[in-house]
């Protein structure tokens, strides 16, 4: 399978998707971490996938969002941002808003 194909198929089969370094559980780095901690507020189920185990991946991501940094975050197949632009929608309720959940 095409890297672009993995990808398009991991953003539209599941509802919430991170492409960070590292896991949720243990972020690789503070952009990651910063990702998760705003995920784990809202509770909602997400999956996190690991791009520093696949530089094809880790490259691929960047292309098929046409955005070079991680993490990267999609909701329901479209791209939202990474870790500022997620930050900044929590912080607004943007986010809390597109996902269907309440603010905190």
């Amino acid at each position: 399978m095409a890297t672009s194909d993995r990808i398009r198929s991991l953003v539209t089969e599941n509802e919430i998707v991170v492409f960070m370094k590292g896991e949720p559980a243990a972020p690789q780095c503070g952009f990651s971490a910063g990702v998760v901690k705003v995920l784990d507020a809202i509770g909602r189920p997400y999956i996190g996938i690991d791009v520093l185990n696949d530089p094809f991946l880790r490259e691929g991501i960047k292309e098929y969002s046409d955005w070079p940094t991680l993490p990267q975050v999609y909701v329901r197949g479209e791209f939202v941002g990474g870790c500022d632009i997620v930050r900044e929608m929590y912080a607004s309720g943007e986010l809390q808003a597109l996902l269907g959940t309440q603010s905190a």
